[in-house]
């Protein structure tokens, strides 16, 4: 904010003392008519200097000394706003929760709702390479299967292993896998919830869930528009959660993808370094900079005779 506004580096306005002085002084040594003020009649003095009808024109003095204080200016560190924690990262931690339940192998959405669960996931892996991202699976136990980490190959190899035969036991157990993800996430980041119902049973859970977190929950039910869908629909409201429509091309995954792009940062706000806006004057001083490449520029122009 403009309230902010200050420099960095102070103590370099100092050095527009010295600017000041040398600008009077130059002044001084090149006003011809100061020398002959007291020799020659004052109105004689325009037609016997040489130069003088050209003293209105912008000279390498002005140039100079409008240089010097920009530079001054730029050094100085002109600043208004912190920048981002040198630590933080450029794409928000996603924790994809999944659900592994014998009705997740369900074949009305093909080939399955569990194995397009994981094309999903393998497409928006593809997307957020280099971010942040964990997976926990779930059904009547929650578990933690990748950590997070910046490798989407391994996080999409787990996932595309992941069978109900494997999970320990059955049943509905989302809240305990939302908190396991808010665990995994450490404060910061958002959550992918892949889910085809929840459980009436886990209302009141999530519920409570949801009073101790404010992390975001996007919900992506692997089902055809129906029932089953609104059902899934009507649930999410007990944790405050997004429902993104399945769809047969990217267009869901790539709207997944931009929402947890820009979930809360890791260390965001935990800078304190001011960013440099001095930089700015770069051009401004090129630009200053152009007419002493013009010929004849910094020598004076002879009276016309």
């Amino acid at each position: 904010m403009i309230g902010d506004f200050h420099f960095i580096r102070p103590w370099w306005l100092l050095a527009l003392v010295p600017l000041g002085l040398l600008i009077e002084a130059m002044r001084r040594r090149n006003d011809q008519g100061r020398i002959w003020q007291g020799v020659i009649a004052p109105h004689l003095l325009p037609f016997l200097l040489k130069g003088k009808e050209h003293r209105n024109r912008v000279s390498p003095l002005w140039l100079i000394g409008s240089g010097w204080f920009i530079a001054i200016i730029a050094i100085a560190g002109p600043t208004w706003r912190r920048e981002p924690a040198p630590f933080a990262e450029d794409t928000a931690a996603l924790a994809i929760v999944l659900k592994v339940t014998p009705s997740m192998v369900t074949e009305d959405v093909q080939p399955s709702r569990l194995q397009r669960a994981t094309q999903k996931i393998h497409d928006l892996l593809s997307q957020r390479r280099g971010a942040k991202t964990a997976l926990i699976a779930y059904s009547g136990t929650a578990h933690r299967v990748m950590p997070t980490t910046t490798d989407g190959d391994i996080i999409d190899t787990f996932a595309q292993a992941l069978d109900p035969k494997v999970m320990p036991k059955d049943g509905d157990v989302a809240s305990e896998a939302l908190a396991v993800a808010d665990e995994a996430l450490a404060g910061s980041g958002s959550i992918l919830w892949i889910t085809d119902g929840i459980s009436p049973e886990q209302e009141s859970a999530l519920a409570a869930w949801r009073k101790k977190s404010d992390t975001a929950v996007r919900i992506l039910p692997p089902l055809l528009p129906g029932a089953e869908w609104d059902a899934v629909k009507a649930s999410a409201g007990g944790v405050d959660a997004t429902v993104v429509r399945l769809t047969a091309d990217d267009s869901d995954v790539t709207q997944l993808a931009h929402a947890a792009k820009f979930a809360t940062v890791a260390s965001a706000d935990a800078s304190d370094r001011w960013q440099e806006s001095g930089y700015w004057f770069t051009p401004v001083l090129a630009a200053l900079l152009l007419p002493f490449f013009r010929r004849g520029w910094m020598t004076p122009i002879a009276a016309r005779g």
